[in-house]
């Protein structure tokens, strides 16, 4: 029985979803995966990076790196969180900061693609030139032009920074068994 005269109804359903004006999840950094990391942002687009050294001049000594998002965002990395709190509590005149989580889509991303090369800023240690010189004078075969008074400064400086380095390492022992 098949009868031509009976229109057939289809039904339209609506999407559910719209594909369309979809964007990708920003990444979602949390304050405990980099917490020595800052962003650094609103200060004028001609800035350069010596000028964001001056204004963060103070962590210099303690260990303090920059990390460009765009013209007016950057990543302030630290040697350590507590560092990096105390450069968010600090007021500048020129910049402004907040937690690397509350920041900017592309700051978490350039901070999540580069997560490896952003780990804690080191001082690098003090370095001296007589090793190299004596191994170079041991090499050619050449007497040294440098005077007995500036080697003795030499091995005295040195000796100092072994003593100051040994005199560290027994601070940060005694810290650690709780003895003053």
């Amino acid at each position: 029985q098949l009868s031509g005269g009976e229109k057939r109804r289809e039904s339209q359903q609506s999407p559910r979803f719209n594909y369309y004006g979809a964007e990708p999840a920003a990444p979602d950094l949390s304050d405990a995966e980099l917490p020595h990391v800052i962003e650094i942002y609103d200060f004028p687009s001609d800035f350069r990076t010596e000028d964001l050294l001056r204004v963060f001049c103070s962590y210099q000594k303690k260990g303090f790196d920059i990390k460009w998002v765009d013209d007016t965002h950057a990543l302030g990395i630290f040697s350590s969180p507590i560092t990096a709190h105390d450069a968010l509590s600090t007021k500048h005149l020129m910049v402004k900061t907040r937690p690397l989580s509350q920041g900017t889509r592309a700051s978490k991303a350039k901070a999540r693609a580069y997560a490896d090369y952003l780990q804690p800023a080191k001082e690098r240690p003090e370095t001296s030139a007589a090793l190299a010189r004596r191994l170079v004078i041991g090499a050619l075969g050449v007497r040294s032009n440098q005077t007995p008074a500036q080697r003795d400064a030499e091995r005295r400086k040195l000796q100092e920074a072994r003593e100051r380095k040994r005199l560290e390492n027994k601070q940060r022992e005694d810290a650690w068994e709780g003895r003053e």
